[in-house]
């Protein structure tokens, strides 16, 4: 079944969040995203919060920039949140926005080495491996977790370009789309990933998990085309984002289903005025009608 779920953006101040994972929980929401996105909110501290205020919702950690993080850190910060919240919790990676790299002074030379070497060595972390690797980035020393996971848990990416979507294919558990992205691109986006996939000759399902703009209630059509004209899109409104009913909704998904999309989560505009009946309406109104 398609899993359903809405963004909390970080432009929204933290102490915002436990309302809006609250009502996501009680409304039943399948999954509720976060950003780490420079300089506005730590993503490990917001989803250990979320997770702990919430019963069942699902947190998503989409993503963490690995030029921020030591692989180590990011390990053993996946491994404690998934023994305290067993099979809630989603961490994906991801080179991250290169001008705030270059802010923080973490940019690197090429960023598909780093994320390649930083994928290989988190997955074998989280599956309880002592791991030595002196690459061009990454480098550990004999290191394991004292505490890893009873399990290891899935790993995701975030991709745009192709070489990133065959190397999310190819070393990673799973794909983060970005918003803006139409049905054709997202059908694009899973040949590469499943390219990447056969060349590493791996098999058995690599979910992609596609953000896709969206506004409801009064005034929604109006500020969808004002997100996106503050975020420069050009492919047609239609394609790219949804402002209506629940029926508009479930549409949407549909479209995106059918792309090749196993997850929608719903990326409400920055000035949405209401995130909580943003979160409660796609669990109790949309839900319900898709299949």
């Amino acid at each position: 079944m398609t899993a359903l779920g809405a963004v909390f953006r970080p432009q929204l101040p933290p102490e915002r969040l436990r309302d809006v994972a609250s009502a996501a929980d009680d409304a039943g929401l399948d999954e509720l995203w976060l950003w780490e996105d420079c300089f506005l909110e730590g993503g490990i501290a917001t989803t250990a919060a979320a997770l702990a205020w919430t019963r069942r919702l699902r947190v998503g950690i989409g993503i963490l920039p690995v030029p921020l993080r030591n692989v180590a850190l990011t390990s053993m910060e996946a491994a404690a949140l998934d023994r305290m919240f067993p099979g809630r919790v989603t961490v994906a990676v991801g080179h991250g926005l290169q001008s705030w790299m270059e802010q923080v002074g973490a940019r690197v030379e090429s960023p598909l080495t780093l994320l390649r070497e930083y994928l290989a060595a988190t997955r074998a972390l989280l599956r309880g491996e002592r791991v030595s690797v002196d690459g061009r980035y990454v480098k550990l020393d004999d290191v394991a977790l004292d505490w890893p996971p009873s399990a290891p848990p899935a790993v995701f990416s975030g991709g745009i370009g192709p070489r990133t979507l065959r190397l999310t294919g190819e070393a990673a558990d799973g794909t983060i789309v970005v918003a803006g992205i139409p049905p054709e691109r997202i059908r694009e986006a899973r040949r590469l990933v499943d390219e990447g996939r056969a060349e590493a000759g791996r098999s058995g399902p690599h979910p992609i998990v596609a953000y896709f703009h969206a506004a409801t209630g009064p005034g929604a059509s109006a500020r969808i085309d004002a997100e996106l004209e503050r975020e420069n899109h050009t492919s047609p409104k239609a394609e790219i984002s949804v402002a209506g009913d629940a029926q508009a909704f479930a549409e949407a998904v549909q479209r995106l289903t059918e792309a090749g999309a196993d997850s929608v989560i719903f990326q409400p505009t920055a000035d949405e005025p209401d995130l909580e009946g943003f979160v409660r309406f796609i669990a109790e109104e949309v839900r319900p009608l898709v299949k």
